[in-house]
């Protein structure tokens, strides 16, 4: 299902996790040569994803929300 990114922060291991609109937290990791995110690794990168929308398997999955 599709949901907007409402924010970002940081997990227990310094990895970033997009804050969804359903209330789901999901990881946007910059991983090469696996994930290629390098918006993640700034502050302007990240404020220009807020919006975008991501698939929240989550709540494909009916989880409950984690904040």
């Amino acid at each position: 299902m599709q949901r907007q990114i409402t924010g970002f922060h940081l997990d227990d291991k310094n990895d970033w996790v997009a804050e969804l609109s359903c209330c789901h937290g999901q990881h946007v990791r910059h991983n090469p040569p696996w994930t290629n995110r390098e918006w993640v690794v700034t502050e302007k990168g990240r404020e220009e994803k807020l919006g975008e929308w991501l698939n929240c398997v989550k709540c494909d999955s009916g989880q409950p929300a984690d904040f």
